[in-house]
């Protein structure tokens, strides 16, 4: 079964606004075996949002509705499906009733516009709010199910987990979905499909998507399937021989982000961290410890933005900077010994980079960065051109940063 989802409210159209609703019914719905094949965003406009009704329901079985079912004008859900169906609103003096008791417990005088939130869809069912005065609606119409639900998330989400998802749970038959998550760095999208699009394109089931951020990959996989059992064995056969061609490149198979599988391994060896950074001003440190128990093992970090930090916490030569400049393998790999030695760790990052858009009056160009790993053997220094604007080529340098850790400290188990 196919579900669509439509948020109402014009705010939700303005730049300060997210649907996040969508989000976790898709999870939920997800786990029904339900996929979900349709978004769409809708202002208060009721003739637009019942013919987005009309053409939602004849494509999906199942339409959910966000939003708009507050007492004021503008909220025009109930008026919109109603008319979507071609159903008369029936006033509920039981709902009215239990909309006054609401107030009366609140201490305060229920305005005259809240009657209109007493109105359900002919035929409907009204699904009992008790975190606000909207309640939600459940209509079946020709092998249809429509739910009108409350836009805030905490009035959303109880309503939907106490009465939609056992109501679905009946209606869908008995099919799940599974997904599969491998996250790759050191590649490009072009670079990762084209050597894996052989394999995967061999299956209808499960399908595959490709997803592309700065030097981080995720390759998606979704399975449908009645038994967990045959989810998985679905996944198993498109992701095994995708794995065995990307080896080592993939750093995460469970959607864990890169700084938290190179935490999991700094911990299970006893093993801390020190990182020195000039162009990413603190990314590779925010990054790091945005990972739950990250003071296990990062000892701290220094923000050497310019050349006199580079020297007085650091301890780089004056005269290497001179020579070199601030953007060199030299300079990069000193920061890296300098971090390390400070702050007592096992091992230390270092980035020195020009972000751009300027070069900064150094002699290399825009996008070029230094990143170095130290530890009480070496200092490797690698170079990387990074593509794209100041922001992208701060996270590329992140990233490269932490998979270089990551390999690091896999070559030493």
């Amino acid at each position: 079964m196919n579900a669509e989802i439509i948020a109402v409210g014009s705010e939700m159209l303005t730049p300060s606004r997210v649907d996040t609703n969508s989000l976790y019914l898709t999870a939920e719905l997800n786990t029904l075996g339900v996929e979900v094949v349709a978004k769409a965003v809708v202002g208060d406009d009721r003739d637009r949002l019942a013919e987005m009704v009309r053409q939602a329901a004849a494509r999906s079985p199942i339409v959910i509705l966000t939003g708009g079912l507050g007492p004021t004008e503008d909220d025009v859900t109930r008026e919109a499906v109603a008319l979507a169906l071609d159903r008369r609103l029936v006033f509920q003096p039981a709902i009215l009733s239990a909309i006054e008791e609401r107030f009366r417990r609140l201490g305060r005088k229920m305005a005259e516009i809240n009657r209109r939130q007493a109105f359900l869809i002919e035929g409907a069912e009204a699904l009992a709010n008790d975190r606000g005065t909207a309640p939600g609606q459940w209509v079946e119409d020709a092998g249809r199910y429509l739910m009108l639900l409350p836009g805030p998330p905490g009035e959303l989400k109880p309503m939907f987990e106490r009465f939609c998802q056992p109501r679905l749970a009946r209606c869908v038959p008995p099919r799940l979905i599974r997904t599969l998550q491998l996250r790759i760095a050191g590649m490009g999208e072009s670079d990762v499909d084209q050597l894996i699009a052989p394999i995967y394109r061999k299956y209808s089931n499960p399908v595959t998507t490709i997803l592309a951020k700065a030097g981080d990959i995720e390759v998606h996989f979704r399975a449908h399937a009645e038994t967990e059992p045959e989810a998985l064995a679905l996944l198993e056969a498109v992701a095994a021989p995708i794995e065995a061609l990307l080896g080592d490149r993939i750093y995460s198979r469970d959607g864990a982000p890169l700084e938290t599988v190179v935490g999991r391994l700094l911990r299970d060896r006893r093993a801390t961290l020190a990182v020195a950074e000039s162009c990413t001003g603190g990314l590779l440190a925010e990054r790091i410890t945005s990972v739950p128990g990250a003071s296990d093992y990062f000892a701290g970090g220094f923000v050497t933005y310019s050349r006199r930090t580079k020297i007085d916490l650091l301890g780089v030569s004056e005269a290497l900077l001179a020579r070199h400049g601030a953007v060199s393998e030299p300079v990069a790999q000193a920061m890296a010994s300098g971090a390390r030695f400070r702050a007592g760790a096992n091992y230390a990052l270092a980035v020195t980079g020009v972000a751009g858009p300027s070069t900064g009056g150094e002699s290399v160009p825009p996008g070029t960065v230094f990143l170095a790993i130290a530890d009480h053997l070496s200092c490797e220094v690698v170079r990387r051109q990074f593509p794209g604007d100041r922001g992208r080529v701060r996270q590329f340098a992140a990233q490269t940063a932490l998979d270089l850790l990551r390999r690091r400290l896999l070559s030493a188990s």
